[in-house]
């Protein structure tokens, strides 16, 4: 328990603890300790990205290689899966080490006070009981309660209101808070997790990692094909028992069963994700969960806090509206009183840099105070810029200030009710109202909340003062709902006063509001349907933007969440994708999934596109892997009955380099944004895969025993039927891996079509790069077969011209015929799925 017990000695309120009983509490356990990191370690992160259900098969499979005396196709394994983690890791590394940094940069200190003099600690040096003290612009680092002084603390890193917070003797202040004006010393009641922020934070302390829809159909296609690749291995093996295969001829083949597992697209995720995340934070996003770009392309809600988020957290002056002054009076006395007093804020400092007046000597003067919610100040100069000023002027909202005016429509005075009229006008604007009231000089004496103003003071004008709009909202959740993506305002300010400034950030014209009262009143299946509706949500606690995200996911959502403070951290778990500015708490940035490092909203545009870019590439890319994991599959197994494979692990690797090894990691650099249809693993296997997979395995077949005939025809009967086998099986298995290589390549051209003819189920892409480099592949394909090394290397020959022209001509054959199903949609047809009966 790191609470004060009741036995522990008072706190002197001038002297502090000293020293020696400040080391006493510590050594009693009473000391404030950091909380636990919300970024993980460094051994958390390369556990994370290595032991995966997948990592941890492709490892066995790794191994099993190596123990049946294949350690070369074990180390091509394995090295292509540790690319990926390579790749993953890295860059969760950098990310984590650029957000310590941030940390470190944002460390607050405290101002402690003991045996009665002041020195700055860090907040692991404190200990309950410690006398703090308190300045304009300085973090409460600690719990506790007030004893001298009066400040104005912003809390809305804790609660999400905009509104400050008086505190005086007695009061309690939070850590995470900030005081905007006043100052004093507080006592530290609660240290380490006892604190309020660290008690919000408490559900957000473990990482999660959420796959995207993209992540998880690639990771079902892959649990597929290792689910027929361990069926295929029992079916070799129990081969072997039946018909006592040698063991390094089972091996090879279960080795070739092996080949079939995608290492390949591993890297290609891990290398899109990477380009993804270097090219946004040149324009001010960090990435720090490597799936976080793609997952923001599919984004279907925006939920965005409104304090620090949508708005900057500042005032501007948004104009004076004279009422029983002229607007050059009105000005110079507001400018001036602004400017002389000693205890501002943020509504002061808006109005000075927007009236930029010089200060004047003060006589008097009463701070701001919530509870009376005014502030005023004499002022008495004989020397004051334009001639002597000599005046009461005081600020508030107005009907706070109602007592003191005569506003009775006499003398130039304007009456209450059209005040009141003109408040009601610009409140529905969006705009926050303050009365100004002036009277001559005279006396002024500060009385805590018991101050009082002269009576009768003249309504000199209103001020409308507005919260800035971050300059960037505007412009990108007009991009975002143009793409489809609808944006929730979740605050903890009033629901009217959240839904002006929407209005000013473009979400109109109608918006429908719901409160935090009113969520409470909800069940689920009701909040469910009210979240669809709903576009502002005012008056919210941290665990109601919680229920608002879960519903919306309950309803299919795929749902962001941006925010900057600690109310925020939970909500930010629960969407797929959290967004957190850099300015915001350190707990918000260690469960984000993006960092927007310039706390602008600019950076998301093009990590959208990004996005899309990636999902782009993904879908061309797995098109590739699963039709040549199909088609090497289907002859295989078509072979298996007659006990012959018709390539060899080494033919494998080539067709894996030349097909999707070096095509797909060009692919995703070559891959562009764009909206990407949303079709399922499943439309696509219907429209793609499964054709080009049939197709390519039934003219692989053809190749395969045509040449094996051919090549038995050419060594005659008088070569012995065994030798001669042996002798044409690697011809024949030469010429299914060429066959293999010019349909691979050739389904490269029809995933990036170059023009309509080689797209007859879509548009073409306009991009003839990937067209060059399959026909560049095709060309090396015959470079590596006149070389000895490369056929010694990849288990090739060379082939007679009449055996090396079959899979040529097939090739060509396949590809009208793969042209003419796709056109005339066979498969769709066959199963029913056109639409046609």
């Amino acid at each position: 328990m790191t609470t004060l017990p009741a036995e522990q000695p008072a706190t002197d309120p001038v002297q502090g603890l000293s020293a020696a009983e400040a080391a006493r509490r510590r050594a009693s356990g009473l000391g404030n300790t950091p909380p636990p990191p919300t970024t993980r370690t460094y051994r958390e992160i390369v556990t994370e990205n290595v032991f995966t259900f997948i990592n941890n098969v492709l490892f066995l499979l790794g191994i099993a290689l190596a123990l049946v005396g294949r350690p070369f196709d074990a180390v091509i394994s394995l090295t292509v899966i540790s690319t990926n983690i390579v790749v993953s890791v890295v860059q969760e590394i950098r990310a984590k080490r650029t957000l310590d940094r941030v940390a470190l940069l944002h460390r607050p200190t405290a101002r402690v006070i003991r045996d009665g003099v002041a020195a700055d600690l860090p907040p692991d040096g404190l200990v309950v009981g410690d006398l703090l003290e308190l300045g304009a612009g300085d973090q409460v680092v600690l719990d506790g309660r007030f004893v001298s002084g009066r400040a104005q603390l912003d809390e809305s890193q804790l609660t999400g209101e905009s509104n400050l917070v008086a505190k005086e003797p007695g009061a309690e202040v939070f850590s995470g808070s900030f005081v905007v004006s006043g100052g004093g010393r507080y006592v530290a009641e609660r240290v380490g997790n006892e604190s309020l922020a660290n008690r919000i934070t408490s559900g957000a302390r473990s990482f999660r990692r959420v796959l995207t829809p993209l992540q998880r159909e690639v990771y079902l296609a892959i649990r597929i094909i290792l689910l027929i690749v361990v069926y295929l291995e029992l079916m070799v093996v129990i081969n072997s028992v039946i018909h006592f295969v040698p063991l390094p001829e089972a091996v090879g083949q279960a080795s070739i069963l092996a080949s079939l597992v995608p290492n390949g697209l591993f890297v290609s995720i891990a290398i899109a994700y990477a380009l993804a995340a270097v090219r946004i934070l040149r324009f001010g996003a960090l990435v720090q969960q490597s799936n976080a770009v793609e997952s923001l392309s599919h984004v279907d809600v925006l939920c965005l806090d409104k304090t620090g988020t949508l708005t900057a957290n500042r005032l501007v002056l948004d104009a004076v509206h004279p009422l029983a002054a002229s607007e050059d009076e009105l000005r110079r006395l507001l400018g001036a009183a602004v400017a002389s007093g000693a205890a501002g804020n943020r509504t002061s400092e808006a109005i000075a840099a927007g009236i930029g007046a010089a200060a004047v000597r003060a006589t008097g003067e009463i701070p701001f105070s919530s509870a009376r919610k005014w502030s005023a100040i004499a002022m008495d100069d004989a020397d004051a810029p334009g001639g002597p000023l000599r005046a009461i002027v005081a600020l508030g909202a107005p009907t706070m200030l109602r007592h003191a005016t005569l506003a009775d429509g006499e003398d130039g005075r304007p009456t209450w009710e059209a005040i009141e009229e003109q408040v009601r006008t610009f409140a529905r604007q969006g705009l926050r109202v303050l009365l100004v009231l002036g009277a001559e000089a005279g006396p002024l004496e500060d009385r805590d909340d018991a101050s009082e103003l002269p009576a009768g003071m003249r309504p000199l004008g209103l001020v409308t003062l507005a919260d800035e709009l971050r300059p960037e909202a505007r412009e990108a959740l007009a991009a975002f709902r143009e793409a489809g993506v609808s944006p929730k305002v979740i605050s903890g300010d009033d629901p009217e006063t959240v839904t002006a400034l929407a209005l000013q950030a473009g979400l109109g014209p109608e918006l429908r509001l719901l409160s935090g009262p009113e969520i409470d009143a909800l069940d689920d299946p009701a909040l469910r349907a009210a979240v669809e509706e709903t576009t502002i949500f005012g008056r919210i606690t941290p665990s109601q933007k919680e229920r608002i995200v879960d519903a919306l996911r309950a309803n299919g959502h795929y749902v962001a969440m941006i925010g900057d403070g600690v109310n925020d951290v939970l909500p930010l778990k629960k969407a797929q994708l959290g967004i957190a500015m850099q300015s915001g708490s350190q707990a918000t940035r260690g469960v984000a999934d993006l960092i927007l490092t310039n706390d602008s909203f600019a950076a998301l545009a093009p990590a959208v596109l990004e996005g899309q870019r990636i999902r782009n590439g993904m879908q061309d890319i797995l098109k590739l892997f699963l039709a040549r994991i199909g088609t090497v599959a289907l002859l295989i197994v078509s072979s298996m009955m007659i006990g012959l494979f018709p390539i060899s692990i080494r033919n494998g690797s080539v067709v894996t380099l030349l097909t999707v090894g070096i095509p797909t990691v060009l692919l995703v650099l070559w891959a562009k944004p764009g909206p990407t249809p949303r079709v399922g693993l499943v439309a696509s296997l219907l429209r793609f895969v499964i054709p080009a997979t049939v197709l390519s395995s039934l003219f692989g077949l053809v190749a395969f025993y045509g040449v094996l005939e051919l090549e038995l025809l050419r060594l005659g009967p008088e070569v012995a039927s065994e030798t001669a086998l042996a002798l044409a099986l690697p011809i024949a298995q030469t010429a299914v891996t060429i066959f293999l290589v010019l349909v691979g390549l050739i389904l490269v051209i029809f995933v990036e079509p170059p023009s309509r003819w080689w797209a007859p189920d879509g548009e073409p892409v306009g991009d003839r790069r990937p067209t060059v480099l399959a026909l560049l592949l095709m060309g090396a394909l015959p470079v590596l077969l006149a070389l000895p090394i490369g056929r010694a290397f990849f288990d090739l020959r060379t082939l007679p011209v009449e055996q090396a022209a079959v899979p040529i001509l097939l090739a060509l054959g396949w590809l009208f015929v793969m042209r003419l199903f796709w056109h005339r949609r066979v498969i769709e047809r066959f199963l029913g799925l056109d639409g046609t009966s």
